[in-house]
């Protein structure tokens, strides 16, 4: 029935812009009375930095800005939902317009800037829906004009570990200068240092010391990934996003907005996100849980980021293209390879071919 109505509405809501219409499917998550999901199947549980997911495909931080429709977005079926990016003061992003869809490559360029209502808001909504089911994690991202920005997550950490199932360092949004330079090692090292202090300065209120993630950019040469998981297996980082939006502009694309600046997402991000996925794996030595993000649009994309090693997987850009019922979808594809393979759980798959995905050799079923 969702994807029945998505495809009635679609060619209206493409007339608008990418920005207004995605601001009506947030309001319209918020109001509507959220859905009841059939439960997943157990082959699809998965368990990751001390959760239990019912299922390992999740919503992807960028759609839900500022927490407004948390249990509208679960109740499309996703096993988790990422809010955010979120910041400590509010402040209003980029200039408009600053969404573009690329219809005919499925993808989206954004440059939103870290719009943010700020994380008081943010904490108080995800306070007001304390006790429902789901599991929320907050993306964290620094003021534009932070005089310190290592200091702008240990701020955030300490607000929101309290109010959040995980929390992520983003530290690779393209859309705020010189973000993406924290992702250098000493950098790096001195930030993760004082977000995880400041996550556990909040575990007495929390009750546990919320999982810390750290998500990259699919931009990184081989030696900046050493760095950074270097770093992150050192500070004992929970787990890794693989990946943000890309700068590049592959030749592929079709659509003119590709000249548009800003972070692009979609299709045409799969290989590079998903090869960066692979060799995070590798590295990662199964110290932590990974999860992939970028071009996933079908079962088989999902398939493929778990197969490259993704314990779970998120989305977004996919819904902009096939709607509201693709986590469904996904989910239902999932659990037929699983008992296809024989395997009891899904995640016994996790990394079978991220070795061969590395070396650019299959990406296939």
């Amino acid at each position: 029935m969702i994807g029945a109505l998505f495809n009635l509405a679609r060619p209206l809501i493409h007339r608008l812009d990418a920005e207004t219409a995605h601001r009506m499917t947030v309001a319209a998550l918020a109001v509507a009375p959220a859905l009841r999901p059939a439960a997943d199947d157990p082959v699809l549980a998965t368990q990751a930095f001390g959760l239990s997911f019912t299922n390992p495909v999740g919503l992807a931080a960028g759609f839900d800005k500022h927490a407004e429709a948390v249990d509208g977005a679960l109740g499309l079926g996703f096993g988790f939902v990422e809010v955010g990016g979120v910041t400590p003061l509010p402040q209003p992003g980029n200039p408009r317009p600053r969404v573009f869809r690329l219809t005919e490559d499925e993808a989206v360029i954004n440059r939103y800037g870290l719009n943010s209502e700020g994380m008081e808001a943010v904490a108080a909504r995800l306070q007001a829906r304390r006790g429902r089911r789901g599991i929320v994690g907050v993306n964290l991202g620094a003021n534009k004009d932070s005089a310190d920005r290592s200091a702008d997550y240990a701020v955030l950490a300490r607000r929101l570990a309290p109010v959040a199932d995980f929390l992520t360092i983003n530290i690779s949004s393209p859309n705020t200068p010189g973000l993406r330079d924290l992702q250098a090692e000493s950098a790096l090292d001195d930030l993760i240092a004082r977000a995880l202090a400041a996550r556990d300065e909040a575990a007495n209120d929390a009750g546990r010391a919320t999982p810390m993630l750290l998500k990259i950019a699919p931009d990184l040469s081989l030696p900046e990934l050493d760095g950074i998981v270097a770093v992150a297996r050192k500070r004992g980082i929970d787990g890794m996003i693989v990946s943000n939006t890309t700068v590049a502009r592959p030749a592929t694309l079709r659509n003119l907005a590709k000249a548009e600046t800003g972070g692009l997402s979609g299709k045409p991000l799969f290989l590079p996100s998903t090869r960066l996925l692979a060799e995070t794996f590798l590295r990662v030595e199964r110290q932590f849980p990974l999860i992939g993000v970028g071009g996933i649009d079908s079962t088989a994309t999902a398939f493929a980021k778990i197969r490259a090693g993704a314990d779970l997987v998120q989305f977004y850009s996919a819904l902009v293209f096939h709607g509201p019922a693709l986590a469904a979808t996904i989910k239902a594809g999932l659990t037929a390879e699983a008992r296809k393979t024989g395997v009891g759980r899904l995640s016994a798959l996790v990394g079978r071919d991220a070795a061969a995905i590395a070396r650019g050799e299959t990406l296939g079923g």
